[in-house]
């Protein structure tokens, strides 16, 4: 398949095969672009901001909802297939809080710090009451395809990661809430793992495997 990276520009392309990816997020684009390069497709994925795309305004109620959304709206400007990702965490004993709102829980958008801090001094008052106990989260991921900005049948994927939520930050890699996500088979958190490792198990490389199952031969 060729990216973004390879030598082929998007000029030398047909629309058939250039599919613009719906996100601004430099974290999201790198998973993106990792993944897609291991996948046997030939198609040139092309980041919305290329493109100076802005991103769209995420007002649904899920998910699937935020994703078809900004699928149709970087298809509709670009007039091409799109890929849009709608992902977060959800921690059952908050009501699944963050979830859709995962990357502005603090109010500011992309903070991570910020996002981090927030969910440990709300999850601080349940630990205190359950002695301690693992608080699961769980990282979730949707992908809708169009093939135009109207489709009334999007392609939709999702993959869900299991874990718990650590009470301080532990290692360096990976974005958003990756360093909170413990992995007890793996005595890792999210953050600690290699690219290769991460992509291979988390909901964002579930999500994109489904997706491409799901594509016309």
């Amino acid at each position: 398949m060729s990216t973004t990276n390879t030598s082929r520009s998007s000029t030398q392309s047909t629309p058939d095969n250039q599919w613009v990816l719906a996100s601004n997020n430099k974290g999201k684009l790198a998973e993106f672009k990792r993944l897609f390069a291991e996948a046997d497709l030939d198609v040139t994925i092309i980041p919305q901001g290329q493109l100076d795309i802005e991103d769209a305004v995420e007002d649904g109620l899920s998910f699937v909802e935020n994703a078809i959304i900004k699928a149709r709206h970087a298809s509709r400007i670009s007039g091409l297939p799109a890929i849009a990702d709608d992902s977060g965490l959800c921690v059952p004993v908050l009501g699944n809080a963050p979830g859709i709102y995962s990357a502005r829980y603090a109010g500011e958008h992309g903070n991570d710090g910020k996002n981090n801090a927030k969910l440990i001094a709300d999850l601080q008052p349940i630990r205190d009451a359950q002695a301690n106990e693992p608080i699961k989260g769980l990282f979730v991921c949707v992908l809708a395809m169009v093939r135009h900005a109207d489709d009334p049948l999007p392609i939709i994927a999702q993959g869900l990661w299991q874990g718990e939520i650590l009470e301080s930050p532990l290692g360096d890699g990976g974005f958003g809430y990756d360093p909170l996500f413990w992995l007890p088979k793996l005595q890792a958190s999210a953050a600690s793992l290699s690219a290769a490792d991460k992509n291979r198990i988390s909901h964002r490389g579930q999500a994109i495997q489904q997706l491409l199952a799901q594509l016309p031969l």
